[in-house]
């Protein structure tokens, strides 16, 4: 234990001289805010600060941070909205740039900030704070008490929250708004106060601050650091509506304020405008009728993340709240208030009013319920700016099946919105971030799109969720494991913070490391996984050996919420999932710190725990690990589930390699086998691909993903098998199993040293007559193409100069290439060196 101690003390000294080049120090600007004692949750607050600039062209670049979010703006024009989430003690300030935004003469730069102030799926807590700095040709212009501050009442501050992992229920009052408050023409008046400087340090985060949050009763002074933004801005671009697909008359029985603050049932007729108003050059005139409210519903051609938009002309208090939903039938619910409260209220000036939300959506359908207006009121320019990372590379992926094309172009979509700034579940419900089952999309990030700086992110983030008992809080970071602990102190609730995504994280880590060959963030996330092996260690019950999955108190297992009859089902995927991880990615970890100590406890560990899962679990008559083995005579049925059979065969961990059986029922798909909910079938697919069985799955890719609804209508992958419109269903979530199953499982494309240096080729074709590709490395694409049917299959490669790829192909091909070696699965493996460009005829492939 003294050796351990001493070498994470090494390896802290370590973490800490590499991160150095991205910790960052803005001094001598200061954290600033509006001069208060208390902060109300959902507060908005502008800064505003005139500057004088003497020439025409001038170079000005700095860095910019606020708690909790900011939108920038100079001279009236928005320049960008941040930051990317982010754990309070770590935070990465935003680069900016505004050199094309400043003109000769009075430039004004005006920064406004929503501080939450309540967990949100994107942050778990803070302290409210703005701080700047750009460098002006040389002059820096800095936050401090110069700059002016203005308490936005025209959004309520302590609006109450939209839903449990949604701060803001946005509620914006134009009529009281300072328009023109970013231009130089706009005059303050006594409301614009002076900034007060807080006594956090320009290279601390906001929890320096020492400001209290006065709702936690917490404050400042926490150990924290400023880093650069360590992924690029977001990129965004404009998309229009489809069409207006919907318009209702609704008669309010109730004040329509009680409906949206409450949802009470009942509180409304409505009557569908026949016919259909017109919507001729994105533009629909409303005439009043009495005191009825007016619901226009609107389509995008397919789902997408960002801030939804209108221009209305209405006279001065017409009132609008504008809903968004992932998937709305029509014909069916009049208001889509239906999805987590997912509305803004927005009430006009007198005139012409655009509005958009603050904080940004996901959604395809979006509705606007307008009432309090008594004149026509005219509404146009329907639409959204859309947000996505700005991938350097899109995914080139050419299939002959159009059903499979059209699945892997949902996939990619889906891919866009919900791997962002961090890698979520989905945009619509959660916006948090996993590892698990969220963190499969990471596969298609390295090979698809070639991007390795947000998977770099996400170890990085992910790992800052440790606590200080030694668990990830397993969706980090974010507000919803904080908040499960007092849940699970009573014993109210099952989330507490989920064990297996801490041990998939630990996969991803190494995983990260094969892709880029990049140890940057594992640096900092490898003393947190030693931790958290630790955790793992004290959880094996002396009875049987192996980790409990009940009565865990802060913690649970879950593994999946569909796969399992009961919780202690899952006890034996649980295990051989810890079994793999240690005895795989933590061996090879702790090898690449040194770490001998942990490499062998690892080791022993995973050995130790899959011995006594083949004690409980393993059925000698079948060959096969049984989930309910020691309660099959009690159940009165034999139980097996995708997640233990697929990982037993990933790992080689049935006894004397005795897969047969396994292998079997994972293709059969018998009615007692569990079977996982989308995200998770990855697994099962894995494990087919692998034992050369990809034909089982061309039939979940056509009948299974290629009959989802949402592929259809949203072109993205929904959560679950069976998803429902109107409802709390998730329709762009990131069950991107496909799109891992084709890059690995039908092209088989894997790295097997670190930053991909070597790669392996094991082509599936099954029974498509086209899959063209590009596989991204490091170093270039291996770009890999197969066409025609078995019998008469050509399949063509292409590798990079400094790649080598293992090629694995059917040992029966007549095929002249050096013969690395042949498995005895008859498989033979080729060389092909750097550089390298065939074409290959197969008979058997």
């Amino acid at each position: 234990m003294k050796k351990t101690g001493l070498l994470l003390i090494v390896i802290q000294l370590l973490l800490w001289s590499q991160l150095k080049a991205t910790d960052l120090d803005l001094s001598p600007a200061k954290w600033i805010w509006y001069p208060s004692e208390r902060t109300l949750q959902n507060t908005f607050i502008l800064f505003r600060k005139e500057i004088n600039i003497d020439r025409d062209h001038v170079n000005a670049k700095g860095w910019v941070i606020a708690d909790s979010r900011y939108q920038l703006f100079v001279n009236g024009q928005r320049v960008q909205w941040g930051p990317a989430p982010f754990d309070p003690r770590w935070q990465e300030a935003d680069p900016v740039d505004i050199s094309g935004y400043l003109k000769p003469g009075k430039n004004v730069i005006g920064c406004q900030v929503l501080y939450y102030g309540v967990g949100d799926g994107t942050s778990p807590l803070g302290m409210p704070g703005f701080l700047m700095r750009i460098n002006i040709d040389g002059a820096e212009i800095i936050t401090d008490s110069t700059w002016k501050t203005f308490l936005a009442r025209s959004w309520n501050p302590g609006q109450y929250k939209r839903w449990y992992l949604r701060a803001l229920q946005e509620n914006f009052d134009a009529r009281i708004f300072p328009y023109g408050w970013n231009t130089s023409s706009f005059t303050e008046n006594s409301e614009w106060l002076s900034a007060e400087e807080l006594p956090g340090k320009a290279g601390k985060s906001s929890a320096s601050n020492s400001n209290s949050n006065y709702q936690l009763d917490i404050s400042g002074n926490v150990e924290s650091q400023l880093r650069e933004r360590s992924i690029p801005m977001m990129k965004e671009n404009y998309v229009d509506v489809k069409k207006l697909t919907e318009a209702f008359w609704i008669d309010w029985k109730i004040p329509s304020e009680n409906y949206f603050d409450m949802k009470v049932p009942d509180a409304f007729t409505a009557s569908a405008m026949f016919p259909l108003p017109g919507f001729k050059n994105k533009t629909i005139t409303i005439e009043p009728n009495g005191n009825m409210a007016a619901a226009l519903t609107f389509e995008f051609e397919s789902q997408s993340v960002g801030w939804p938009d209108f221009t209305i002309d209405a006279p001065e208090g017409t009132v609008i709240e504008m809903m968004v939903h992932e998937a709305h039938k029509p014909g069916t619910d009049v208001l889509i208030n239906t999805h987590f409260y997912s509305w803004s209220r927005f009430i006009c000036r007198e005139g012409i009013n655009t509005f958009s939300p603050f904080d940004f959506e996901s959604l395809r359908w979006i509705q606007l319920h307008i009432h309090n207006f008594n004149r026509p009121v005219t509404i146009s320019d329907v639409g959204l700016l859309r947000r996505q990372f700005d991938y350097k590379l899109e995914p080139r992926i050419v299939i002959s099946d159009k059903v499979i094309q059209k699945v892997m172009d949902a996939s990619v979509n889906t891919l866009y919105n919900s791997a962002q700034d961090i890698i979520v579940d989905g945009m619509a419900r959660e916006r948090q971030q996993y590892s698990g089952d969220c963190s499969h999309q990471l596969h298609p990030l390295y090979q698809a799109f070639g991007e390795t700086r947000l998977p770099a992110r996400f170890v990085s983030t992910f790992s800052q969720g440790m606590t200080v008992d030694g668990y990830f809080l397993d969706s980090w970071p974010a507000y919803d494991r904080l908040a499960r602990i007092q849940q699970r102190e009573l014993n109210w609730g099952y989330w507490g913070s989920i064990l297996d995504h801490g041990v998939g994280f630990c996969l991803d880590t190494y995983n990260y490391y094969l892709y880029t060959g990049d140890i940057t963030p594992i640096n900092e996330a490898y003393p947190r996984i030693v931790k958290f092996f630790r955790f793992l260690q004290n959880m094996v019950d002396s009875k049987d050996g192996l980790l409990r999955v009940e009565d865990l108190g802060l913690t649970c297992v879950w593994m999946d919420h569909i796969a399992y009859k009961q919780q202690k089902h899952k006890q034996l995927s649980f295990n051989l999932y810890v079994s793999a991880m240690a005895g795989t990615s933590l061996v090879e970890l702790s090898r690449l710190f040194g770490d001998k100590e942990i490499e062998k406890q690892a080791k022993d560990f995973s050995d130790k725990i899959l011995s006594n899962c083949v004690t409980k679990f393993w059925s000698d008559e079948e060959k096969v690990f049984i989930d309910n083995k020691p309660w099959m005579e009690e159940e009165k049925e034999v139980r097996y589930s995708d997640r233990a059979l697929a990982t037993a065969l990933l790992f080689n961990q049935c006894p004397g390699n005795d897969e047969k059986r396994s292998v079997e029922i994972l293709k059969t798909f018998p009615a007692n086998m569990g079977v996982s909910y989308p995200c998770n079938a990855v697994w099962r697919y894995w494990a087919l691909a692998e034992n050369g069985e990809v034909e089982t799955l061309m039939y979940d890719l056509r009948n299974m993903w290629g009959k989802m609804p949402s592929v259809w209508e949203n072109n993205t992958l929904q959560e679950d098998w069976n998803a429902g419109y109107d409802g709390s269903s998730q329709w762009s979530h990131c069950a991107v199993a496909p799109i891992v199953l084709l890059y690995q499982g039908l092209a088989g494309a894997r790295p097997l040293s670190p930053g991909g240096k070597k790669y392996r080729i094991y082509p599936q074709p099954a029974d498509l007559r086209l899959i063209d590709l590009d596989i991204q490395t490091l170093t270039g694409q291996i770009k890999f193409k197969s066409e025609g049917m078995k019998g008469n299959r050509v399949i063509s490669i292409e590798v990079p100069n400094e790649n080598e790829v293992e090629l694995w192909l059917d040992s029966r091909e007549n095929i002249r290439l050096p013969v690395i070696e042949k498995n005895g699965r008859g498989i033979t493996k080729y060389k092909l060196t750097g550089g390298s460009k065939l074409t290959l005829k197969l008979k058997f492939t």
